[in-house]
């Protein structure tokens, strides 16, 4: 059997976009793709809105089973997913990269954390199937 490849996602602080993309990558396509996320900054907390929003959809509790970390922290990877944190968006080898260009919903209301969160889903579900056609 072949290894399943190895998906980071990646934005600067890694406590919102990038956490809520390896939730939903562990939840929607872990027969796939093994997922994971980090950043340049790792911050002390997963940030609390996606937390309870996260919850709230997918029964999911990323305080539980998640922490912030640091690129240094993941294994090597396959495909970088980056957030889309503009020029500062962190670096690291593999063998594909996209940006996904989602704004941060950071201090914004729960329609702006809604829209990031369906818009992870669907680009998960489209990363699935690209992945699981041998399309990357």
């Amino acid at each position: 059997m072949l290894l399943k490849p190895k998906v980071a996602f990646v934005c600067v602080h890694n406590s919102c976009r990038s956490q809520i993309a390896e939730a939903l990558g562990k939840l929607l396509a872990s027969d796939v793709f093994d997922s994971y996320s980090a950043g340049t900054k790792a911050k002390p907390k997963i940030n609390k809105d996606a937390v309870r929003l996260m919850k709230q959809l997918y029964n999911v509790d990323m305080e539980q089973t998640q922490h912030s970390k640091l690129l240094s922290e993941l294994p090597a990877v396959d495909i970088v997913i980056t957030m889309g944190c503009n020029v500062s968006c962190p670096s690291l080898p593999c063998q594909y990269r996209e940006d996904w260009g989602l704004d941060d919903p950071t201090g914004k209301d729960d329609d702006c954390f809604l829209e990031v969160i369906r818009s992870v889903e669907q680009k998960i579900f489209e990363l699935k199937s690209r992945v699981d056609n041998g399309l990357l």
